[in-house]
């Protein structure tokens, strides 16, 4: 441990003082046989700010690893079975049933069984911490079978079955989350917090082995990935954009495709209401409909594609792009000045004292962008963004704040913020009504009882495929929706490629489109990852 350690940390160091970028060959191969151990060192990503517990949300964008689910997504994002042998749904839909696997040990080695699955969800729901159970109405046990009985029906139920990892209950006490017990393809070693997490191959894995027999995750920001990339000390790094034209000897770059999108979303009442902390809510120009499609209809995506993300993205439109509830109708032309122009004129915005900002009845259209300082990426998205629609007579001032200070401004400002879910909940929350002014979500008070009511028929659907139409109803149908077609009360941006440097040889199978950068996506199938032959 502290040896390597040390070498990150002397890299690191040489990286900084001697400049210049190496070439590489991307075809070729380790170059000797130690390369190819079953080791790996990686940093992909931030450390875990609640540990390891499944309960307080370790897991949810990315594989659990000491953990185990009922049921996972296939690398097509179909869903099949993990604990689970299958699952019934009652005809009114409030009785799921799941059925067990009885071959499963934890790593400690004691059996899992239908009690550690109903302790696991029992303890969420009464700990509210990070998984909404509050539809569950009590969960039962039938021999090798668990029984969840819903208050009212609930599609969206499945995702929970998906992303909650298992605990064993004989194991489970307050310092789980610092030393994780799971039925997961990984058994937890070691933790230094700040620097590093250590795990090695669970034994009593029931599914397909790992072929790495040891990982450690180094915890390091992207900048200093990046640089124990060049210098040799990791064989996987997740990188920013602007990295990603520099060649690294001994590594290739891999881009995945992701939902993890940038967006600004806008107030969308007027002004004069107040939170329950006396924070301002409402915004009187972005609280018009032309304004928020005249700047969705005017932003050149695939320009902020090409020159902020350097090509690897692609132009967003919603919050879940590309996934099965998309509705492809919301994708509209962009990089149209004069289709903007006529939108706020047939809004009753014009500039009539020709100072080259927009205003009706006295109201000029400018408006304040807020993004969280310290992030480049969504920092020039927001500047670009704001020169873009100079172009139709809007006038957008762009600040970079602390989160502290957001959460206090982000009800009346328009807010620069990133999103991207497996989920369609995630949608729900980001335009639910009810969701109006919780946490980050709904920050501009959205509502539209259209849209509610086809988020409640999505909701009491029995199956995933039966709610998918009242997903895509939701974002557009026909007449109004979520989508910037209808209400527009977002301007979605990009959606970011999540870029990884890869030791030459090393193969991290075929990745599915990942979610937002919360935890690591990218071990989703860290059963396949293998040296190539």
């Amino acid at each position: 441990m502290i040896g390597i350690l040390k070498r990150i940390t002397y890299a690191l160091v040489f990286v900084l003082l001697v400049s210049g970028c190496s070439t590489v060959n991307p075809e070729s191969e380790p170059s000797s046989q130690s390369e190819k151990s079953d080791e790996l060192v990686v940093a992909i990503g931030a450390e875990p700010d609640t540990g390891f517990d499944p309960i307080k949300g370790w897991g949810r964008y990315g594989s659990p690893l000491f953990q185990s689910t009922l049921l996972k997504r296939d690398d097509d994002l179909k869903i099949v079975n993990d604990l689970a042998t299958g699952y019934d749904i009652s005809e009114d839909g409030k009785t799921w049933t799941v059925s067990l696997r009885n071959d499963v040990t934890f790593s400690d080695g004691k059996p899992l069984t239908a009690e550690d699955v109903k302790f696991t969800f029992d303890t969420a729901a009464a700990s509210g911490a990070s998984i909404d159970l509050t539809n569950l109405a009590s969960v039962e046990i039938a021999d090798n079978e668990v029984v969840f009985q819903l208050n009212k029906p609930q599609s969206t139920f499945v995702y929970y079955l998906i992303t909650t990892g298992i605990v064993p209950k004989h194991a489970y006490n307050s310092s789980y989350s610092e030393h994780p017990i799971g039925s997961g393809p990984y058994q937890f070693v070691q933790w230094d917090r700040g620097q590093q997490l250590i795990v090695e191959s669970n034994e009593n894995y029931y599914g397909k082995k790992p072929y790495f027999h040891k990982l450690t995750f180094l915890f390091l920001n992207e900048d200093a990935a990046f640089a124990a990339a060049k210098a040799g000390s990791v064989d996987v790094a997740y990188i920013p954009s602007a990295f990603s034209n520099q060649s690294v000897t001994g590594m290739g770059l891999e881009a995945v495709k992701s939902v993890d999108n940038r967006g600004i979303a806008f107030p969308y009442v007027k002004a004069g209401g107040k939170t329950e902390e006396g924070y301002p809510i409402g915004n009187d120009v972005t609280a018009d409909v032309a304004i928020r499609k005249a700047i969705n209809t005017v932003i050149n995506r695939q320009q902020l594609v090409d020159g902020i993300l350097e090509g690897h993205g692609s132009p967003a439109y919603t919050a879940n792009d590309g996934l099965p509830w998309w509705n492809e109708e919301t994708v509209i032309p962009d990089h149209d000045a004069g289709a903007a122009a006529k939108i706020l004129e047939a809004g009753g915005w014009s500039d009539s004292d020709k100072d080259g900002i927009v205003e009706k009845e006295g109201l000029k259209a400018e408006f304040t962008l807020i993004y969280p300082s310290g992030d480049v990426t969504r920092q020039s998205l927001a500047l670009a963004a704001a020169d873009m629609v100079q172009a139709i007579g809007i006038h957008i001032q762009v600040e970079g704040k602390s989160w502290d200070e957001i959460e206090k401004l982000m009800h009346a400002n328009a807010i620069l913020l990133g999103w991207g879910s497996h989920d369609p909940l995630e949608m729900f929350n980001l335009y639910s009504s009810a969701f109006g002014g919780v946490d980050y979500y709904n920050t501009g008070f959205y509502s539209n009882p259209t849209v509610d009511k086809l988020f409640e028929q999505a909701l009491e659907a029995r199956t995933e495929e039966e709610s998918l139409s009242y997903w895509k109803k939701a974002q557009w149908d026909g007449q109004t929706g979520l989508s910037v077609k209808g209400d527009a009360p977002w301007a979605w941006l990009v959606n970011i490629d999540h870029l990884y440097l890869i030791k030459n040889g090393l193969s991290i199978g075929k990745q599915r489109i990942q979610p937002h950068g919360h935890g690591w996506p990218v071990t989703d199938n860290i059963e396949s990852w293998i040296w190539k032959e």
